[in-house]
């Protein structure tokens, strides 16, 4: 039976019982975002899809870019970017890391109703490559991205990305969530700084 095509013999997964320190950047829990269908796109999104599929393939130009905000938020487990400029350079630094990456899986999904019509939610594999000679990938990372658009213009506002669907410590995790939360800035300052300083050169 096609993976589309699935149903449930017993109740889908339900966030009722979760705490919210065990949900997602979607406000759900791994296994409600995970469990969630895959839909079509609609018109206005096609040209966010493409930049998103550019971004985690290692393969961005400079036009890629253009579907973020100018004060837009990017969160990943390992950094917090905001500004146009520092996402390209979070960005363009992860090229610099990679040889090149694949996406075998890319799914759109439904929003349930907790989320908002102008939040993408996707569901990707990604596998990245060091070795451009490799047959097998260095790492590969499955996530739920989250993205947030401005319903005026269908910017960007918001990006985030949680490996395996699970939640990153924020400031609000108390205080190792808040030590956490430092070392991101940190971690993406410096990406910015040597990718913004390579550009220049």
């Amino acid at each position: 039976m096609s993976s589309k095509m699935a149903t449930y013999a017993t109740t889908p997964p339900s966030n009722s019982t979760a705490n919210t320190e065990d949900l997602n950047s979607a406000g759900l829990t791994p296994e409600v975002s995970r469990a969630l269908k895959e839909r079509d796109l609609k018109p206005y999104e096609q040209p966010v899809i493409k930049s998103i599929r550019e971004l985690y393939s290692c393969k961005p130009t400079n036009e890629t870019f253009e579907i973020y905000a100018k004060n837009a938020v990017f969160h990943d487990p390992i950094g917090i970017a905001t500004g146009l400029d520092s996402i390209r350079n979070q960005f363009v630094g992860l090229a610099k890391i990679f040889h090149f990456a694949s996406i075998p899986k890319f799914r759109v999904l439904e929003n349930p109703p907790t989320v908002p019509p102008n939040i993408i939610l996707i569901d990707q594999d990604v596998a990245y490559y060091r070795d451009a000679n490799s047959n097998s990938p260095t790492k590969t990372v499955n996530s739920l991205l989250t993205i947030k658009l401005d319903a005026a213009t269908n910017k960007i506002v918001s990006h985030s990305e949680d490996w395996n669907h699970k939640k990153s410590s924020t400031k609000e995790d108390g205080v190792f969530g808040w030590m956490n939360e430092q070392r991101k800035k940190i971690t993406a300052g410096l990406v910015d700084t040597f990718v913004g300083n390579a550009n220049k050169n």
